[in-house]
Order: structure tokens, then C-alpha cells, then sequence
């Protein structure tokens, strides 16, 4: 297959509600990635475009792609709808990849946006309630709040985790967002402030969660003879590993077992999980999708050759969890690592330094996508130019991973049932 190349990509601010149309706000996020290029792409050089959007409900259309494409001016050229719950953005940037390495395209818009302001949030959470079973869980009151404390209430069982390492996370995450314009949350909150917020689903809180958006984002793709023309200087990123898992629908029907060793990992550092894994304490599909960007990417040690990542972080508690399926610690460990500083700006691996979902937003089909715009915005050190709004005080070379060469995305859905992992790195 061929080299997979990130040249650009551009992003609307995520908000509450955005008065723009969904094809409008797409456009000015394509606008932005085109205009980051100085001139050299323009729209009649896109192939192909792969567009992503999560649910038909919000806005009672079907075949929305079909739209876009024609707001974009695209047709007739060939177009893709992807759709995988909160994944959909990561399975966007695969299918992608997929296009311009198999050679059908060398140059592929993906491109990805959602208008949840269209419903009312109990609407809109019952909206997102259908993407789990709806034979089983959905009829006897199933919510994804309720999903997502069930298993954080599993891990501390498990491991001994608190809600206090919870809340750590969301503070940090609401920190980094503070120096994001993009965000939709500028907030400081203490772990005092978290912990006595309004309880949603015991332990989370309403700060651990993440709230509905409007948005959008794109990710320019091509072939290395491509990047190197848009951008000679060699500021661009390549795609080099690409992974997805999925598991159950129903969180009881998730098997125990033995633990999915990563690239390079010894079986035993897990025998204490034996028979136990991973039940509802951790997500076999992130464990999998890691699994093979890792091999994908030569990657035997993520904790040290892994120099940022950005999370799917819709609850506090999953990014926890998550910590534990990439391999940037051990199982049961994730919390005493987010309190050693692991995953902060300065520490181990930074994860989430845009924000995350819980401040950044979660416009669900642009979310993915638009972890792959900071997580190549951060490999261009572009941070400052791109995140800061010296009129709003706010100075984006603070989360700015200094020397980053190689940033993770990971994008999650469902309770876990389809995850992708996409990793980025500088050109060699």
C-alpha cells in the first residue's frame, strides 16, 4: 500500500448551537484547511471525499452526505458515508486511509460534522440511547450515562479506583481546554468543584461528562508526492498505524478471558486479570484496535515512543479505562498513574492536551476528525498559530507538546463496540 499523508486540516468552533447550516459549517472548516495550504490545493483537486456524520435523527434527513457534497461543489466525484456511533470521525480518517492507499484517490477530503442543537438534550440522549440495544437495554430504561457509570463503578470495585481520580481527570481536561480556542467549555473547575457538582450517574458528576455540540472538522489525505508539493517544507504528518476492535452491543454479554497481549508484551505482567478480563471494567475493542496500529507502527513500548494522545474522553471514567487498553499502564494502575502525573502536560503522555471531549466538545460525527486536526496541529508545533485568541486571553502555546513526533487518536463508541486507534508522525 502506499504512504498515507496528513497535509491540513480545519475545524469550527464547537458550541452549544451553531446558527450556520450543517453543510455550512463543514464548508468553513474545509475553508480553513485549504487556506492553511497558502493557495496551493483548491477544491477542484479533491478526488474523493469520505463524509461523517453520526445520526439522521437530529436533523430528520436522510442521505446528508449527499448535501454536503453538493454545498462543497464535489460532484460528481465519489463520496463515502460513515457511520460507527462516537467512532464514526476515527472510522472516517480509516476509511481515508484506506482510499488513498489502496490507490483509488491521491487526494480524499474526510470530513465529518453533527447539529445536535436541532433536538432538546433529553431528545438528544434518547437519540443517542438507540445506539445501544434496542431489544434489551434501550426498553428498560437504558442511557449511555448509566452504561458508562456502571463500568466506572465495576473499575473501582475491581481495582480500588476513586472517584477523586475521576475528577482529577476532568479537571485536567477543562485546564488544557482553557487554552484551546476552539473549545466549547473555557471553565476552571477544582477537584473540590468537580466532586460536589450535580451528580448525573453516581460517581459522574456533570463535569465528567461531556455535553452535546454543534461543529465541524476535516483532514486533508494524500499521497507522499502530494504532501510533498502542499507542503515543501515537510510540515505534514503521515499516517502509520491504523487499527479498529469492536466488541458486544450488551455490556452483560462481554466475555472473561485472558488479556490481548500488545506488540512485544510478556502474557504474564497479567496474570493477576486472569479469567477476569475484560468484563466491564475495560474495553477489549481499544485493547484490539491498539494492538494492531501499535504492530502497524513498530510501537513496543506506547509509553515512551507514543509522545501525546488524544482520547476519547465522553466520561472521565473511559479515558481512565482507556489509559489501561493502550498499554500506557498496567490494568488496575490507571488511577494512581493520572495521580502521579502521567497523563498531564510535562508528564509521561500527555492525553487530551486540546481538552477532550468533556471541554472540547463532542459534535459526534466531527469528533474524531477532529482529534486528528489537533493531533496534527500539535506534530506541526502549531499550536500557538492556530488555537491562541490573544483578544479572549488565550495563548494555545500552552499545550503545546514541545519536540512531539508521533501523537495517537483514539475514538470510541457505544459502550466500547467500535474503537479506532490512528497514529500520526512526523515524516522520517
Amino acid at each position: 500500500m502506499r504512504k498515507v499523508c496528513v497535509v491540513s486540516g480545519g475545524i469550527t468552533k464547537f458550541a452549544k448551537a451553531n446558527l450556520l447550516t450543517q453543510e455550512a459549517m463543514v464548508k468553513d472548516a474545509v475553508d480553513y484547511a485549504l487556506t492553511d495550504l497558502d493557495g496551493r490545493l483548491d477544491y477542484k483537486d479533491i478526488q474523493s471525499t469520505i463524509c461523517t456524520y453520526f445520526s439522521d435523527h437530529f436533523n430528520s434527513q436522510l442521505l446528508f452526505d449527499s448535501l454536503t457534497q453538493d454545498y462543497l461543489a464535489m460532484c460528481p466525484r465519489p463520496s463515502m458515508r460513515i457511520e460507527g456511533g462516537g467512532a464514526t470521525g476515527g472510522l472516517g480518517i480509516r476509511a481515508g486511509y484506506m482510499d488513498v492507499a489502496s490507490g483509488l484517490s491521491d487526494l480524499c477530503l474526510v470530513y465529518g460534522f453533527e447539529k445536535m442543537s436541532e433536538v432538546s438534550t433529553a431528545k438528544g440522549n434518547e437519540f443517542i440511547a438507540l445506539a445501544s440495544d434496542t431489544d434489551f437495554d434501550y426498553p428498560v430504561g437504558g442511557f449511555y450515562s448509566g452504561y458508562y457509570a456502571t463500568m466506572a463503578m465495576r473499575h473501582m470495585h475491581e481495582f480500588g479506583t476513586t472517584a477523586e481520580q475521576f475528577a482529577l481527570i476532568a479537571v485536567k481536561n477543562y485546564d488544557n481546554a482553557f487554552h484551546n480556542r476552539w473549545a466549547q467549555k473555557h471553565e476552571r473547575w477544582t477537584l473540590e468543584g468537580v466532586l460536589t457538582a450535580p451528580m448525573i450517574a453516581t460517581p459522574l458528576t456533570r463535569p465528567m461528562v461531556c455535553v452535546m455540540s454543534d461543529g465541524a472538522a476535516c483532514l486533508i489525505l494524500c499521497t507522499e508526492e502530494w504532501a510533498k508539493k502542499l507542503r515543501p517544507q515537510g510540515d505534514f504528518a503521515v499516517i502509520t498505524g491504523v487499527g479498529c476492535g469492536t466488541d458486544t452491543m450488551r455490556l452483560g454479554d462481554r466475555p472473561h478471558g485472558d488479556v490481548i497481549p500488545l506488540p512485544g508484551e510478556d502474557p504474564a505482567r497479567y496474570s493477576y486479570l486472569k479469567g477476569r478480563w475484560p468484563g466491564l471494567h475495560s474495553f477489549r475493542g481499544a485493547r484490539e484496535a491498539a494492538r494492531q496500529a501499535y504492530q502497524m507502527a513498530g510501537i513496543r513500548d506506547p509509553l515512551h515512543e507514543i509522545d501525546f494522545a488524544e482520547v476519547h474522553d465522553a466520561y472521565a471514567s473511559s479515558e481512565l479505562q482507556t489509559y489501561e487498553d493502550l498499554g500506557f499502564c498496567l490494568y488496575g494502575e490507571g488511577g494512581r498513574w493520572v495521580e502521579r502525573g502521567g497523563p498531564y502536560l510535562g508528564g509521561e503522555l500527555p492525553v487530551n492536551p486540546s481538552g477532550g471531549l468533556i471541554a472540547c466538545g463532542h459534535p459526534v460525527g466531527a469528533t474524531g476528525i477532529m482529534q486528528g486536526v489537533f493531533t496534527l496541529w500539535q506534530l506541526q508545533e502549531a499550536m500557538a498559530r492556530h488555537c491562541s485568541d490573544p483578544a479572549q486571553g488565550i495563548d494555545g502555546s500552552k499545550i503545546q507538546v514541545s519536540g512531539a513526533r508521533r501523537g495517537l487518536c483514539h475514538s470510541h463508541a457505544g459502550t466500547g463496540t467500535y474503537i479506532t486507534v490512528n497514529i500520526f508522525e512526523r515524516p522520517r
